[in-house]
């Protein structure tokens, strides 16, 4: 979907004044507000408890941060998420995926692995099938992983990417959540990398959606971003309500498809 020339001068905006921070600034809630204004206008959004972000204080690499993102549906109180967007507000591209969600995820918690370029926080907005909005937010110490240099066998790169490792872990349960790991060989380039002998940019590369289906019906969506690290990384629970097959089609930004499946057993 392109963006409105308002939303996208804002989002400009957002991307300069991230871009201009020192590595191990602090984390900067001043970038919020402009970033939300980019994305959701002059939408009310209301402070979520029932959204959870679970993360380091300080990471090892900003290259790979660990993140897991829940929902407690019963803190919930009949509220029902149908897409949550996340962000790093502090990156020069903040926005690194949006999961549509279903019933079949249960009670939703992901773990995944995500880009920082500086310190920043990490926000989860949640959407209702109305248009209602949440926001959970954590702060996270990390730098250096959305640019730098690239000195790599490009072609070793090319001819790995977008073998899947998946798999559903034994005992299943029919009508119990069972935990997912879906895992695609990808460099994920941002487009914002330098090729290490030319100092030139690399072209982006990234794979930009990952759907999984079981029998055939939806179980959720990720459009995928940069901001998601290299190799994406995606543990979650989904309740299968019958034996069947799981499968997940991923696409990249060059138009390549990838296709896995797995059988499920009780």
């Amino acid at each position: 979907m392109k963006l409105s020339k308002m939303i996208f001068a804002a989002l400009s905006g957002a991307i300069l004044l991230a871009s201009s921070l020192p590595v191990f600034a602090e984390a900067d809630p001043k970038l919020w507000p402009v970033m939300k204004e980019a994305f959701f206008a002059k939408r009310e959004m209301t402070e979520a408890n029932f959204i959870k972000i679970d993360a380091p204080r300080r990471a090892e690499s900003g290259a790979q941060v660990p993140v897991t993102y829940s929902i407690d549906n019963a803190a919930a109180n009949g509220v029902v998420i149908k897409k949550l967007y996340a962000f790093v507000d502090a990156n020069p591209i903040p926005l690194t995926a949006t999961y549509h969600l279903t019933d079949a995820l249960g009670n939703f918690q992901l773990s995944t692995r995500i880009r920082f370029e500086t310190d920043a926080f990490v926000r989860l907005v949640g959407e209702t099938a109305d248009g209602k909005l949440y926001l959970a937010s954590r702060e996270i110490r990390a730098a250096g992983g959305c640019g730098g240099t690239v000195d790599a066998d490009e072609a070793a790169i090319r001819a790995s990417a977008g073998k899947i490792k998946f798999k559903v872990d034994d005992p299943v349960k029919i009508g119990s959540a069972s935990s997912t790991t879906f895992n695609i060989k990808h460099p994920m380039r941002t487009g914002l990398q330098r090729e290490l002998v030319s100092q030139g940019f690399i072209p982006a590369f990234y794979i930009n959606k990952a759907a999984f289906t079981y029998n055939g019906k939806p179980v959720m969506t990720i459009d995928v971003g940069v901001g998601t690290a290299e190799d994406p990384y995606f543990k979650f629970n989904f309740v299968p309500d019958a034996p069947g097959k799981l499968e997940v089609v991923a696409t990249d930004n060059e138009g390549k498809s990838f296709t896995e499946a797995v059988e499920v057993k009780s």
